[in-house]
């Protein structure tokens, strides 16, 4: 049985939802991750109208897409941050996400980051009646100081429920956690939820993220042992460019046609290794 295999839409950041659905589809996907996160990719945000979600809804709907996640990042070691989460669990809820995606702190220009399992793990129990009530699944995403699923494994364990797993990374492992996706979901692949399929150029810091298949990681190996382990979860591309494409505002002639076509050859690159 062949995975679901989304995109995210933070790939189109700086673009519009339109701009970014409208790419998806054109590819030949059928599935989106849409981004809600503060500050950074707003496609979707908890503070619209009813109308405007079903125009989200309608719009997807007209391009033979289906929603399967909410990326939603916020830093849940924060009080202030938490309640934010809580509403965007209901974002999710309306929207009819399977999953909400967050990392323990924030995903973008987050400052003294650190590492505490137990108010991650305290902070976390709180929020799960409201992912039961919801119906909507969480999943920490490797991210930050948390870059490796080992780290956050030991979370998930501790917080041992149906509604809390890992979203997996397969770049943030290297880019954070300094480890090799496969190296990294040996140590946690019973608990991955969910997976971040993006690749990497350069096994570094280095902010080098292309479309699926046009990096350096090993993915199909990736994907066939996940695939051993049992794994039926959805993939979602994420492609995050070079930090220089990536972080400009995205006025320059040309701009869209570089996202559409790494969407388009990430597409063709899974096809070629029969996971579409």
């Amino acid at each position: 049985m062949k995975n679901n295999i989304a995109v995210h839409t933070n790939t189109y950041h700086g673009f519009s939802l339109d701009q970014a659905l409208e790419g998806i589809a054109a590819a030949g996907f059928k599935y989106v991750e849409l981004s809600a996160v503060k500050g950074w990719t707003e496609h979707v945000m908890p503070d619209m109208s009813e109308k405007q979600l079903d125009a989200v809804k309608q719009k997807m709907s007209d391009l033979g897409l289906k929603v399967v996640a909410l990326s939603a990042h916020a830093n849940i070691m924060d009080d202030e941050r938490l309640k934010d989460f809580e509403i965007s669990i209901e974002l999710a809820k309306k929207l009819d996400c399977e999953y909400i995606v967050t990392s323990a702190g924030e995903a973008h220009f987050g400052k003294d980051e650190f590492v505490e399992d137990d108010l991650v793990i305290r902070n976390i129990k709180k929020l799960l009646p409201k992912l039961e009530q919801m119906g909507v699944k969480m999943v920490l995403e490797t991210h930050g100081e948390y870059g490796t699923g080992e780290a956050l494994y030991a979370v998930t364990q501790a917080v041992n429920s149906p509604w809390v797993g890992i979203c997996f990374d397969t770049a943030n492992v290297i880019l954070y956690g300094d480890n090799l996706p496969l190296d990294d979901a040996k140590t946690c692949s019973d608990d991955i939820k969910y997976i971040h399929l993006k690749d990497k150029i350069g096994i570094n810091k280095d902010w080098n993220f292309p479309g699926t298949g046009n990096g350096e990681l090993d993915l199909k190996g990736f994907m066939e042992y996940m695939s051993e382990q049992g794994y039926t979860g959805h993939y979602s591309i994420e492609i995050e460019y070079t930090e220089d494409y990536c972080m400009r505002d995205k006025d320059q002639p040309g701009d869209i046609d570089i996202a559409n076509q790494q969407v388009k050859e990430s597409y063709a690159y899974l096809k070629s290794i029969g996971r579409l």
